[in-house]
């Protein structure tokens, strides 16, 4: 029989436990310690966004950002395991531990860095107005009162809901990059917010929409997604996209993909 006076320490020892088995949100990480200890690195990876990240005739992963994270993992040292997100899950995903980094076309917000950290940019995303060559757009404010389909929790998404009210736009959401862009080339819609190679390619694939950029309405940077407060892995990241800014080599991967080079600004940065 345990006596009454050992059951307090014993209380007392359990609860110190689960506090010491509990993570604080604002607790420093070492998510690079564990990567190197399991050999592994997970990098969370959308496929439906090319020529960022998709899969060939032959299913095989490509795109520019697949052969950053096999530079990177490379680099490490470590094994590649590529976690397969869409959009929407990219954060949850990170923050849920299914994945070591984001590596997939992730645009540095002000909403984002509430939730999540970035290395600093290793690449430029636009986003464009798009639509049928008969539909004239000149400027956001031809979009009142039309329909417009995004990629839900892209930052296409984010920045044409912020206006969609003033501009009177009606948003359609849809869940990956595919379902958009078969809306747009179906005539579900008439008018998506997407990046220009996407919409490029499916341009190509439907010649009778006769479908065509209109103008920029928005231009982000683009860099990993780590988890908050994961000191050392942000640092090896910066140390990393700097160096292979210096070298030319996330240049060259970039310019294989998108046929230009990064911006000169991201270049001078590095």
């Amino acid at each position: 029989m345990i006596s009454r006076r050992h059951i307090f320490p014993l209380a007392a020892l359990g609860a110190a436990c689960l506090l010491a088995g509990a993570r604080p949100a604002h607790a420093q990480q070492d998510t690079l310690a564990a990567i190197r200890q399991a050999k592994t690195l997970k990098v969370a990876l959308e496929f439906g966004r090319p020529p960022w990240g998709y899969k060939d005739d032959k299913l095989k992963m490509t795109g520019s950002d697949m052969e950053a994270a096999e530079l990177l993992a490379t680099d490490l040292g470590v094994k590649l395991e590529i976690v397969e997100v869409t959009g929407p899950n990219r954060i949850p995903f990170l923050q849920t531990r299914k994945a070591d980094v984001v590596l997939s076309t992730f645009s540095i917000t002000p909403e984002r860095l509430k939730v999540i950290d970035f290395s600093q940019p290793y690449a430029s995303a636009v986003q464009i107005v798009g639509a049928p060559r008969n539909v004239v757009l000149k400027s956001e404010a031809d979009l009142k009162g039309k329909r417009v389909g995004v990629t839900r929790a892209t930052t296409g998404d984010v920045e044409l809901t912020k206006k969609a009210k003033d501009l009177g736009v009606e948003v359609l959401r849809f869940d990956d990059e595919s379902t958009n862009m078969t809306a747009l080339a179906s005539g579900q819609v008439d008018i998506v917010v997407q990046e220009p190679a996407t919409l490029t390619a499916v341009a190509a694939r439907n010649p009778a929409r006769q479908i065509e950029p209109k103008f920029i309405f928005a231009q982000f940077p683009v860099g990993i997604g780590l988890r908050k407060n994961d000191t050392e892995l942000k640092a090896y990241l910066d140390r990393w996209v700097k160096g292979h800014m210096a070298d030319g080599k996330l240049n060259a991967i970039y310019r294989k993909f998108h046929g230009t080079d990064l911006p000169t600004e991201l270049l001078k940065g590095g």
